[in-house]
């Protein structure tokens, strides 16, 4: 085994420290007595798993942490959230872009966010999510705009709305319902409308996935007597000539909105993933046992519908309780999400890390997040979790240190979407350059969303990864051999280039 896999090193590695050349098959020469011990067994690959985190703007929740601060202090604030996402073992965030029809981003459809400089269509300087994808890139991690597709208002909001928005621009399609304003889904212009404000951003922004979360039609409202609250969409009903009862009306709104998202974005950009993480339960009693809110009856929200007919890249049904919940036990709601995966769809269960931070009954230990990752990793097809949100995975919370040291030690890349197409990246170029590993890719390629490195010390093998726009890894003490792919941003990698120290002979 020693003699074949060095011979296979000698055939395909560059050879010599100062060694510039792209990478060439080697002569065939024979080992140099001095050359450290090859290992017997091939480089290791990193795992595979989506490990990602929301960052909620809305009322300020994550990111910025109040509005109107200066764009130093909000880009320093959102460096050290993503610096602290990357020493966490993370690979992707889920950026909120759209928190009520308004904008994180420079627009011309809608407002910027008040969330930015305390009131709406004030200009922050700089592009927020232009700033973010940047930086989420450099550290080698995913980012996924966060849109809401119909909330128009939200009681955390100050100051008048702006002449862009919406309910100035179109008043006819927001209607308010309890203490939010809410652009109404049964309006076929409405639905265009927030199509289109986010097909704007998969064409002019490096975005690697579009991610809608729970809110289609709102979550029900009572009156100051405990009644609920009709959603207020009779104009829009009556005017639809649907031939069936509201409730299936309301469903086929959303079902065509979703629809037509996944297919408006293949169109355009194949290669971005289109997410949605819906309420955790589609329906009380699926599976037998389970209690809890309607959201098909409630939110008019078909999520296993939208699964079963591959209308998302990832699914991410929002399963906040316990293992050991009653009515709503992780395990046996997740075990079921996968029986409708029928087309095999990315799975990554959200996870509600906030709990950790809560008081009372609603606090959890740290310890709970962790046996809930270990347990999608124990479930088929499940490759993934996203927790929300950042705020609770902060240093100083338990949760930062325990995932980092335990489930989350090791580097993973994120899972191969195979059904979006995408090509297989050429070799990389590697070659050591003193103390320095370059590695470039082959001319006419893209860059990497990361490098695949395998380092061999002469006695274990270590596994990193570089973000694709790093061109060099300096060392103090560098590895006898350093072993390199090419990951695209779909997770498809290229074949292996190796770089070998050439040592002095004695």
């Amino acid at each position: 085994m020693l003699r074949s896999l060095a011979t296979a090193v000698l055939l395909t590695l560059v050879l010599g420290s100062g060694c510039t050349g792209s990478l060439q098959t080697a002569p065939t020469t024979a080992i140099p007595a001095s050359t450290p011990s090859i290992p017997s067994e091939p480089p290791p690959s990193a795992m595979r798993e989506f490990r990602g985190a929301w960052i909620a703007t809305v009322a300020n929740i994550d990111w910025p942490s109040e509005a109107g601060l200066d764009t130093g202090t909000q880009q320093a604030e959102l460096r050290h959230m993503l610096d602290q996402a990357a020493a966490l073992g993370l690979n992707a965030v889920v950026f909120q872009v759209r928190p009520m029809a308004d904008a994180l981003y420079r627009s011309d459809l809608e407002p910027w966010s008040s969330y930015l400089t305390g009131q709406q269509g004030g200009d922050p300087g700089y592009d927020p999510l232009a700033f973010a994808i940047e930086e989420a890139h450099g550290r080698g991690m995913e980012l996924h705009a966060w849109f809401n597709p119909f909330r128009a208002g939200h009681p955390t909001t100050e100051g008048a709305y702006d002449s862009l928005h919406v309910q100035v621009s179109q008043p006819d399609w927001v209607v308010e319902y309890g203490n939010l304003h809410w652009m109404d889904p049964g309006i076929p212009e409405a639905r265009d409308h927030s199509l289109a404000v986010m097909m704007d951003v998969v064409r002019r922004y490096d975005v690697d996935g579009i991610h809608l979360d729970d809110y289609f039609y709102p979550y029900p409202a009572n009156d100051s007597l405990g009644q609920a609250i009709p959603f207020p969409d009779d104009p829009s009903w009556q005017a639809s000539g649907y031939e069936g009862d509201r409730a299936d009306w309301r469903r086929d709104n959303v079902n065509r909105f979703v629809s037509d998202l996944y297919g408006t974005v293949k169109a355009e950009r194949p290669e971005v993933k289109v997410g949605i993480s819906p309420f955790g339960i589609w329906r009380p009693g699926h599976p037998e046992g389970i209690e809890g809110f309607d959201q098909y009856e409630g939110l008019y929200a078909d999520a296993r519908l939208w699964l079963q007919q591959g209308w998302v890249d990832y699914f991410t049904p929002q399963l906040y309780w316990a293992l050991d919940s009653s009515g709503q036990p992780y395990g046996p709601l997740l075990d079921w999400w996968n029986e409708q995966n029928v087309l095999d769809r990315h799975l990554w269960p959200g996870n509600y890390a906030s709990r950790i931070i809560l008081e009372g009954s609603a606090y959890w230990e740290p310890e709970e997040l962790l046996r809930q990752v270990r347990h999608t990793r124990n479930t088929p097809e499940s490759d993934g979790n996203i927790h929300f949100s950042m705020k609770a995975l902060m240093p100083g919370v338990g949760a930062h240190v325990l995932l980092r040291d335990s489930v989350y030690a090791e580097p993973a890349l994120t899972p191969v979407t195979t059904w979006l197409g995408g090509t297989t990246p050429a070799v990389p170029r590697v070659a050591w350059e003193g103390m320095q590993l370059r590695i470039s890719p082959r001319e006419g390629e893209q860059p990497p969303r990361v490098w695949h490195l395998r380092e061999w010390d002469g006695s274990r093998w270590q596994v990193r990864l570089i973000p694709g726009i790093e061109r060099a890894v300096s060392y103090t003490d560098a590895p006898v051999i350093a072993v390199v792919s090419a990951v695209s941003a779909l997770g498809i990698e290229s074949p292996n280039a190796w770089a070998l120290r050439r040592q002095a002979v004695e």
